[in-house]
């Protein structure tokens, strides 16, 4: 079976309140990256097994992504940049290729 080919299609966004949102988000969401990664050793070895959310340089911690989530936008619906991640059960070492 062939698989046909996905087009690809580019885009300039030039609409500066399309621009200036997405900016905005990427502010926050560097915002919550630096959070996270200064807190990383306290997180890894508390919420093994767990979703976490970055919001509002603020973490929040369920079983299931869906119960973080929605606990970090509850508290911080404004946020455009929150980070989401599983925290794995069993700290190894991990090799992403693509």
């Amino acid at each position: 079976m062939l698989l046909q080919p996905i087009p690809i299609v580019m885009e300039e966004i030039t609409d500066p309140e399309v621009n200036a949102r997405f900016r905005a988000s990427m502010a926050q969401a560097e915002l919550n990256s630096d959070w996270l990664q200064a807190h990383v050793p306290e997180i890894y070895g508390n919420y093994r097994g767990k979703y976490i959310v970055v919001a509002g340089q603020e973490l929040f911690v369920g079983d299931t992504v869906q119960a973080a989530v929605a606990q970090a936008k509850a508290a911080h619906p404004e946020d455009e940049g929150s980070l989401t991640r599983y925290i794995p059960l069993k700290k190894m070492v991990r090799v992403y290729a693509n």
